[in-house]
């Protein structure tokens, strides 16, 4: 039996929409209908493949600042990061359209005739979107899985189903076929359980907490099923005495506290070189008093709210146990706000120093050495993301190397472009989205050989 849920606007607290969450038997239901439409969508011409795939990226083009909206009432987004977010969805779309027709197989010299490799899709694909980015992370899932042949069965997140679901419609208007992308909202206990016990499902991509995707992991290992993890992360952003710290303290409260700190790639703890920490740190006061948290709908916005009550309860518990050194403000009244907040723990094993918190809070410590900064940034289970502030480039090269982490950037805290790879090392996750090898993680190579005859 269906339940229905109420998506709640976080910025007003007020009920945007009823969703109908799918219950067991209908999650079976689309996956079976996906195993059929995957019996022909992998043997569309490649060029009709790509065809509608742009067609599905046109689609979400002209709909860009209505998706925008949606994510902006739904999660509480900025409306400027909520429309970069739809045109992220767009150009992975048009990426991943040009790959239908060169998914190159390769031709290997034998003795007695000749090998040929194939690369062919796996079937049905279950992926598993988060709450905190619920349009670019459909698209990282869905674009390269179908581009590859595969159908996908897209489960967004009980609180962030809308724009999943719009775009789940818009492929509909762009010509794809029925059952080849279907958005199924419903509980991770149900849905998301099902992709990974039914057998029609032959891979899952799973974005969210490192517990839930060992959880995944393991389930999957039952049918030798193929996963690709996306889990947390606890990121250093590391500031070098040799760094322009002005430019390093204005750009650090965007690397925290984007999407108010609901970032697997926040960089939620500061080392800054001690001979420069007490300049770095007045700066940076300066830079987060000043950052504007407001309705997600003003154009002005810099942050807007935490996504339920219940998520900001949870970032207040590391706040209050630990060291507020300063605070920017956040509105009062209806809403789940929480200011921009930075901690100076006494030491690098404090709980906000080591946990994912998930929120717009940033512990801020000193280091003296090179050595130093790269121990203290390999401290921890996850290896995700992170940014190195220095002019020596040589420092920059020996420090990026040496950081345990799947994604870093010298003096910037950009992680994400469609055309570069994206994951993580140790807890953060297995696997690699996005670029131009990720379409090939939805494939199986088969080889032939074809004797010759004399």
């Amino acid at each position: 039996m269906s339940t229905v849920y109420e998506v709640v606007n976080p910025a007003t607290e007020e009920i945007v929409r009823q969703v109908e969450l799918a219950d067991e038997a209908a999650t079976n239901a689309a996956i079976e209908r996906a195993h059929r439409a995957y019996e022909s969508w992998r043997d569309v011409a490649p060029a009709d493949r790509a065809r509608l795939l742009r067609r599905f990226a046109d689609a979400v083009d002209a709909d860009v600042e209505n998706l925008a909206q949606l994510e902006v009432a739904n999660a509480g987004h900025t409306i400027g990061n909520a429309r970069w977010e739809a045109g992220n969805v767009r150009d992975v779309l048009e990426y991943y359209a040009a790959v239908p027709e060169r998914l190159f197989g390769r031709q290997i010299p034998v003795d007695g005739g000749v090998t040929v490799t194939y690369q062919e899709p796996l079937g049905v694909v279950g992926v598993i979107v988060p709450w905190n980015f619920p349009m670019p992370i459909a698209g990282w899932g869905f674009a390269p899985a179908l581009a590859a042949g595969n159908t996908v069965v897209l489960k967004p997140a009980e609180v962030t189903p809308l724009t999943a679901m719009r775009l789940g419609e818009l492929a509909l208007e762009a010509g794809l076929p029925e059952g080849v992308l279907t958005i199924l909202p419903g509980k991770g206990s149900v849905v998301g359980s099902r992709f990974v016990t039914h057998p029609l499902v032959r891979k899952v991509v799973f974005t969210g907490s490192t517990e839930v995707g060992k959880r995944i992991m393991a389930g999957c290992a039952d049918q030798v099923k193929q996963v690709t993890l996306e889990l947390g992360g606890k990121n250093s952003n590391i500031v070098f005495a040799d760094a322009d710290l002005a430019e390093a303290a204005a750009n650090a409260p965007g690397g925290v506290f984007d999407n108010s700190g609901q970032d697997c790639c926040s960089r939620s703890r500061l080392l800054v070189q001690a001979s420069v920490y007490e300049e770095f740190m007045a700066e940076f006061e300066k830079a987060v008093t000043a950052f504007r948290v407001a309705d997600p709908a003003d154009e002005s916005a810099q942050m807007g709210p935490l996504i339920t009550a219940a998520h900001r309860e949870s970032v207040a518990r590391y706040v209050d146990a630990g060291e507020v050194a300063f605070r920017g403000r956040a509105p009062e009244g209806p809403g789940f706000w929480f200011p921009p907040t930075v901690l100076t723990p006494g030491s690098t094993s404090t709980p906000d120093f080591t946990e994912e918190i998930f929120g717009p809070v940033v512990s801020a410590v000193p280091f003296e050495t090179e050595e130093d900064a790269i121990r203290i940034a390999n401290d921890t289970e996850y290896g995700l993301s992170g940014s190195i502030w220095t002019n020596d480039l040589d420092r920059a090269l020996r420090v990026s190397r040496a950081v345990q982490a799947g994604n870093l950037s010298v003096n910037s805290h950009s992680s994400v472009r469609y055309s570069t790879p994206f994951g993580g090392f140790k807890q953060s996750g297995l696997g690699r989205e996005l670029g131009p090898d990720a379409v090939e993680a939805f494939t199986e190579t088969k080889t032939v050989f074809y004797a010759t005859r004399r």
